[in-house]
């Protein structure tokens, strides 16, 4: 039997941002992309952070609260997306076992994990990866 990899199940085309990125670039798409997290990268494709709905969330309840709406536009604009991401983020390599990648996102309760090569970001693996794996009709004549 073959052993699945990292590569196999992980999306490959990521939409990230770079850390200079303000918060509404962030915002904007995460609603137009229908996601959940945004790799954050350096132009050299190297991860440095990790911003999560999550993240955003809580920035934004922090920040805006007490804010008339029209202010709350500039301050999507002034807070980028490095004071905000989460940084030293958990990565696992194209070619590690998917069983390796499902553990740490189980023990940890990561929603995705950001997929790595040669030290550049890949791609990304995220629950929805292994639900749409799980669904596929090829998954039910493979197992």
């Amino acid at each position: 039997m073959t052993r699945l990899r990292v590569r196999d199940l992980m999306s490959d085309h990521v939409m990230s941002v770079r850390p200079d990125s303000p918060l509404a670039e962030v915002r904007d798409l995460m609603i137009d992309r229908r996601i959940r997290h945004v790799p954050v990268v350096e132009d050299d494709g190297t991860l440095v952070g990790l911003v999560s709905e999550r993240d955003l969330l809580r920035q934004v309840l922090a920040e805006t609260e007490a804010l008339p709406i029209s202010a709350r536009t500039d301050l999507y604009e002034a807070i980028r997306a490095r004071e905000i991401m989460t940084r030293d983020v958990e990565t696992i390599d194209v070619d590690e076992d998917i069983s390796v990648a499902a553990q740490a996102m189980l023990e940890n309760k990561y929603g995705c994990l950001p997929v790595v090569e040669e030290g550049t970001l890949a791609g990304i693996l995220t629950e929805a990866d292994f639900v749409r794996f799980l669904t596929e009709p090829e998954a039910e004549a493979a197992g």
